[in-house]
Parts: structure tokens; C-alpha cells; sequence
């Protein structure tokens, strides 16, 4: 059969090698006929006048298959008495397949409204537990801070002094006050207000 493509100078096609012992003794016997398994110059076969006309002939009756109908009424004037049963019968099959697609296509999109759904629920609780995940290394990773370091101010049961500079600079001296510790609430907020 013809492409219909000119064909062109050096067109190669790649032939897959014959790997086991009966496809190697096939292919001694093709070479034997003119036939190789391996890379060649590809040369569209030769085709006569009259293939080529029944070519065109077979590929035109195959384009206009005709279309058989075989579910008519009979060709005679006046209908019969099992035309309206066939009738109804047909009418039936149609709606049912009708309605068949309509709960196929309402299936498939409630399936894919699902699976949209599934999918960010899904994204949403790993973002949420990413986080949660997060603050609790962050929460061991400080409790082992903790460990590493212990706290020599609380061994000592002594309270921490800073060191305030005052605010000239041509004095050097610098006095150190006793940090006092912050309070946990504010009394004067909790105390009446008194004119």
C-alpha cells in the first residue's frame, strides 16, 4: 500500500534485532531471501498500475460502507399491528439509555467534586499537622536546651546582676544594681482606683 508521501533520499527505518536462537535461525533464512535485521535504507515498495487502481477502488468502497437500518417498519401502506409495540419498544430503549448516561455523568461528577474535596481536606490537615509537628520540635528541641545548659543561677540560689552604665561618658565608673526579678501580674492594676 502507498503512503501517498514522496519519498525522500536517505530515509533509514530502524529494524529490531532478532535476540533469541530460533528468531536468529529465521532471520539466516530471510537473509537467504534478501531480508535483513538491520539498520538499511528504507525503499517503499514498487507498486504496479493496476494495484494502485485497486487501491483506490478498495479504499472508496470502504469510505461508503452503507448504513443498514434493521429495525424498520415494513415498506407496505399502512402500518401493521406490531408497528407501535416495535415503536415503543425502541422509545423505551432510547430513554434507557439516555438515563443511563445522565447517572453515569452524575456519578463521574460527584466523584470528581469528591476527590476535589478529599484532596484540600487532605492538604488542610497536613499544613495543620506540618504546624503542630513544628511547634513540637521546637518545644524538645528548647526542653533539651534546657538540659544541655542547667541554669548555674538557680544552683546558686543567687539572684542575676546587670551591670547599668551611667549615662555620661566622660565617667567611667560603673554601678552595678541588683536586677530585682519582673513581677508575674501588675498590682496596680488589680488595686481600686482611688480619687
Amino acid at each position: 500500500m502507498s503512503t501517498g508521501k514522496p519519498t525522500q533520499e536517505g530515509d533509514t527505518r530502524l529494524v529490531v534485532a532478532a535476540t533469541t536462537a530460533s528468531a536468529l535461525m529465521e532471520a539466516k533464512k530471510a537473509d537467504n531471501g534478501g531480508g535483513s535485521t538491520s539498520i538499511v535504507e528504507y525503499k517503499p515498495p514498487v507498486m504496479l498500475e493496476d494495484e494502485e487502481d485497486l487501491e483506490i477502488k478498495l479504499r472508496r468502497i470502504l469510505e461508503n460502507v452503507p448504513v443498514r437500518v434493521s429495525n424498520t417498519s415494513g415498506s407496505s401502506a399502512g402500518s401493521g399491528s406490531g408497528d407501535f409495540h416495535q415503536y415503543r419498544q425502541m422509545r423505551r430503549r432510547e430513554q434507557d439509555r439516555l438515563t443511563r448516561m445522565d447517572i453515569d455523568y452524575n456519578k463521574r461528577l460527584k466523584m470528581a467534586e469528591f476527590t476535589i474535596r478529599r484532596e484540600e481536606k487532605l492538604k488542610a490537615a497536613e499544613e495543620k499537622t506540618s504546624k503542630k509537628r513544628l511547634k513540637r520540635q521546637k518545644k524538645k528541641q528548647r526542653k533539651q536546651e534546657k538540659k544541655r545548659k542547667p541554669n548555674t543561677e538557680e544552683e546558686q540560689g543567687e539572684q542575676p546582676r546587670e551591670e547599668v552604665s551611667s549615662g555620661d561618658e566622660g565617667n567611667e565608673e560603673e554601678s552595678v544594681v541588683e536586677a530585682r526579678p519582673r513581677p508575674i501580674f501588675n498590682k496596680s492594676r488589680f488595686q481600686e482606683k482611688r480619687p
